[in-house]
């Protein structure tokens, strides 16, 4: 043990509590500048992907807001930049807090247990303020037996008597998204169209916000998708959308910046063995590559991510056995309503397939759009945008790039393809066969048997051959596979050589050090009426085994994988029939 390695800071994996993390002296990255130029906003909305800190935001909020914690300022916030420089308006107010994470997903007794609930926190907000609410106003305020009726006499007493009331709702659309996910689009309309009950809460908080001094002044909302809001809040607008502001961008998550800070303070503490570097560049590959507006500058890390690896790295003192927290991913079971329609898959899942194949798309995100507008393209991709499984790359004109943030999604992303064919009966393979295959491809050079695994599973499985069906799809197709297990991380469209090489299979040394075959894979394609006469199967054998040998003259390839022997593929498929494949190169002969 070193000197000081009993004293490292803990590391707050799956603590959203700000208090608790400040007063224990855990680990934290602080944000709290962000609140000066959030004041500027009365009533703000941020949508960001599932695991990026939103909570542990509305807790940094709630501790420098709310007035009954005023006798904390100094050991909450003492040290950070706020603590520095406080605004004003640090506990000034009743701070109202909903978070409604944890609701109950079946449909009976949800509308009860949403008023229980609700009730049960305005109730708390008045009991910790005896001497802004005595007892008379308490009874007059929870008089009315629904929590909107309760609302608007807080409102209304707040607003005669000058109390300036602050409401923190936290993972808004965690419930509707469940609801309208297993129990279909009828009942998540039930409640968020006409007079459902959550959309009169949010009316109610509406008319909060209009009364002048005291009443509802300020109101910060959370959530992963704008569809509910959007549904909501129809008609009226009580939130400014912050999501996509560039002053905003790295409110939540870590710059490379923050995240080697991190690094390098668990290596003088003598408890992070790892190279900096070299974990840099595994966490840079895996958690890094999400921006939140079109014209940011840099790149960030998904907090959980980055806190995930720090907590499996630093007891075990090697990299984390499993690179991605089961608790990032986005269940398929939470997508299917969006990819499925009865037994088939519908146009969401062909605009997904080739997002996926081709790794990129270019689309103008938008701020909100209802859930029966939720087919229409842009609106489909900005969806998986604020779900994390897009990200803004560069703007090129007018319209922004979006990309596959890193191998985490990109594997979720994959996940999504063979969960969807497999659940409409069309395609699936052994996943224990074909991973060892694919195994021996990373560790004996034996690309062959992978291949030919494919091949004849797209022959005895027919309903594949119409999801088969251009350039992109089989890129998707073939990447969805090979990544069954993590021995290779997979790129599509990869840069190599002045050229975008289809597939590129690198071998994941970091984690399997014995790995030392990586494939550069170039794909040409014929559509099924084409014809497949030799000369012209060869003739596209030989485009693609030319541009093949170029991507693999890249000098960066072999400077940055020195260990590993690139083998260079010449694919072309025929429809859905794979009608050729040839190693190229000095290493074809030891492709047996």
């Amino acid at each position: 043990m070193t000197l000081h390695e009993s004293r490292y800071p803990r590391i707050p994996y799956g603590l959203a509590n700000f208090r608790r993390i400040r007063m224990e002296r855990r680990l934290y990255v602080d944000k709290t500048r962000f609140l000066h130029a959030l004041e500027q906003v009365d009533h703000a909305v941020l949508i960001r992907p599932r695991r990026f800190g939103k909570t542990c935001w509305v807790s940094v909020l709630e501790h420098y807001y709310d007035r009954t914690w005023a006798h904390e300022f100094d050991a909450v916030f003492g040290g950070t930049d706020i603590g520095r420089q406080p605004t004003e308006q640090r506990h000034r107010y009743v701070v109202l807090r909903f978070n409604f994470s944890a609701f109950k997903t079946a449909l009976d007794g949800l509308e009860h247990y949403f008023e229980e609930y609700c009730q049960l926190r305005l109730r708390n907000a008045l009991e910790r303020n005896p001497d802004l609410f005595p007892e008379t106003a308490v009874r007059r305020i929870r008089a009315p037996a629904s929590v909107n009726g309760q609302l608007n006499e807080l409102f209304a007493y707040a607003s005669d008597h000058g109390i300036p009331l602050y409401a923190l709702i936290d993972e808004y659309d965690n419930f509707t998204n469940t609801v309208l996910a297993h129990h279909g689009e009828a009942a998540y309309q039930s409640f968020t169209h006409g007079g459902g009950f959550y959309r009169n809460f949010f009316a109610t908080l509406k008319a909060g916000t209009e009364a002048g001094s005291g009443g509802l002044e300020h109101l910060f909302i959370t959530g992963v998708s704008p569809v509910t809001l959007d549904d909501v809040t129809s008609g009226f607008n009580i939130g400014g959308n912050i999501s996509l502001r560039p002053e905003f961008n790295d409110l939540l998550g870590f710059t490379e910046d923050e995240v080697r800070g991190l690094l390098e303070l668990y290596r003088d503490h003598g408890v992070l063995e790892q190279d900096v570097d070299a974990a840099l560049d595994v966490m840079r590959e895996w958690y890094n590559g999400y921006r939140f507006a079109r014209r940011a500058e840099g790149d960030l890390y998904n907090t959980d991510m980055v806190l995930y690896y720090l907590c499996e790295s630093v007891p075990n003192r090697s990299l984390p056995d499993e690179l991605i927290d089961t608790n990032v991913r986005i269940d398929y079971g939470k997508l299917r309503h969006l990819l499925v329609v009865g037994r088939q898959l519908n146009g969401n899942f062909d605009l997904l397939r080739h997002v996926i194949g081709d790794g990129r798309v270019d689309a103008q995100v938008q701020p909100n759009f209802p859930l029966e507008r939720l087919s229409e393209r842009e609106n489909f991709l900005s969806l998986l945008y604020f779900f994390g499984l897009l990200s803004f790359r560069h703007v090129s004109g007018d319209t922004p790039r979006l990309g596959i943030p890193n191998q985490t999604v990109r594997r979720l992303m994959y996940g999504y393809l063979r969960d969807a064919w497999r659940d409409v009966d069309v395609f699936s393979v052994d996943a224990y066969d074909f991973s060892r295959l694919v195994r021996a491809m990373a560790y004996e050079g034996a690309w062959r048997p992978a291949l030919e695994h494919l091949r004849d599973a797209i022959r005895r499985q027919t309903g594949i051959r119409d999801y088969v069906d251009g350039e992109k799809v089989v890129h998707a197709f073939l990447a969805a596979h090979f990544s069954l297990l993590d021995v290779f991380l997979i790129h599509t469209e990869h840069e190599l050589n002045q050229g975008y090489a289809d597939l590129y299979l690198q071998p994941f040394v970091a984690r399997y050090p014995g790995t030392a075959f990586g494939y550069v894979m170039e794909v040409k394609y014929l559509k099924r009426r084409e014809s497949l006469d030799e000369s012209v199967v060869a003739e596209k054998v030989r485009e693609a085994a030319d541009q093949v040998r170029r991507y693999l003259a890249d000098e960066d390839l072999h400077r940055r994988h020195p260990s590993v022997r690139h083998v260079g593929l010449a694919v072309v498929f025929h429809g859905w029939e794979m009608a050729a494949c040839d190693a190229v190169g000095a290493l074809g002969a030891h492709e047996e």
